[in-house]
């Protein structure tokens, strides 16, 4: 006999929410599918809109992305539900689970018959005498998870590659402008600083930023620059994109220049403080939209193409030289992402140098 559709049990989850191997209740609600595949469309301002489910037999479900979904329940602990003293044929075997001796009167026919059929349909399966064994439940395996496992952050050992700056953030801005007595572009920002350093400020962190960027891209002055980005580096994330996009930046040069150096466990440490906000997200559906959003974004970065071509037309140097540091920020954040799907890491290599090359010129 088949079982019908309210016989089953079913859980109600976000159509966002589903995965590869859920059995998909289909909208009439009495035939179930199993979904093959999931995409998610967004609406023109980037919400996601609209969840396409493929079914492993073919065909697609279109489903609002706000809506509710029932989905089969196939627990491989479901047998646990079934009530106490009942075997998987639905007979009820009584409390010691043996059979024969409770049964009433009423009932023998019904069971010599039942002996019957299984000794008809299990002849050479076992031997005279013995009682016929009855198969046990399959074991139902969950499909892999859609969401792969979040990234780790790096351990205390890991951290303990990035050196303890020596003395205060202001000393440490004093030590470089002195190193760099004729460096406009950098006594500028220490003077910026030698007011106090503020870690909760955006602009305090901005001027950190441009300063370890100008050290090494400008002056050619790794050491230094890394002394700066290491004031920023151990920052955490507070949420806020505006400060977190000066630590991001600092965390990217500071991975290039240790990858240029040889340090590459050090470079690790900083590429997974990078990606430590990607993380963060518990929600599944968000999660896989922040990852498929971000995969966009690696893929088709804003290499800022057209502002230095109309730079160099209009000749304008100073122009060329700002436009060509952002993209230069941008080539250094994939570089530490390990390249995207369009762009390799060799790839990447060479447009960072000829980057650092047209700037330093």
């Amino acid at each position: 006999m088949t079982e019908t559709p309210a016989a089953r049990h079913y859980s109600e989850q976000q159509a966002g929410a589903l995965k590869a191997g859920d059995q998909l209740l289909l909208p009439d609600g009495e035939r179930t599918a199993e979904v093959h595949q999931v995409d998610v469309e967004p609406d023109d301002y980037g919400v996601p809109a609209l969840v396409l489910a493929s079914l492993t037999r073919g065909g697609t479900l279109r489903i609002a992305a706000g809506s509710s979904v029932r989905i089969l329940d196939t627990a491989p602990d479901a047998v646990s539900r079934l009530p106490l003293g009942a075997n998987l044929g639905g007979q009820d075997l009584g409390p010691q689970g043996t059979g024969d001796e409770n049964l009433g009167d009423d009932n023998k026919g019904d069971e010599h018959l039942g002996h019957q059929n299984l000794g008809d349909q299990g002849k050479g399966d076992h031997a005279p005498g013995e009682a016929p064994s009855v198969p046990a439940p399959a074991v139902v395996v969950p499909p892999p998870p859609a969401i792969p496992p979040a990234l780790s952050g790096p351990t205390a050992e890991e951290l303990e590659l990035i050196p303890v700056p020596q003395g205060t953030p202001e000393s440490v801005v004093a030590a470089v402008a002195d190193a760099h007595p004729d460096a406009v572009g950098v006594l500028l920002l220490a003077d910026k600083l030698a007011k106090g350093i503020n870690f909760k400020s955006g602009s305090c962190l901005k001027d950190l930023s441009d300063l370890a960027h100008e050290l090494f891209v400008t002056l050619k002055d790794p050491d230094g620059s890394l002394a700066v980005a290491d004031l920023l580096n151990v920052l955490p994330f507070d949420g806020n994109p505006g400060r977190w996009a000066s630590v991001e930046a600092s965390l990217a040069l500071s991975s290039y220049i240790c990858r240029q150096d040889g340090q590459e466990a050090r470079a690790e440490v900083y590429e997974k403080l990078l990606r430590m906000p990607e993380t963060q997200e518990t929600d599944p559906f968000k999660a896989r939209m922040n990852a498929k959003v971000r995969q966009r974004s690696l893929n088709e970065p804003n290499l800022y193409d057209k502002e230095i071509f109309r730079s160099i037309d209009n000749s304008n140097h100073e122009a060329e030289r700002e436009w060509r540091l952002l993209r230069l920020e941008s080539l250094l954040f994939l570089r530490a992402h390990g390249g995207s799907e369009t762009i390799g890491l060799g790839e990447l290599q060479r447009r960072i140098s000829n980057e650092l090359e047209a700037v330093r010129a």
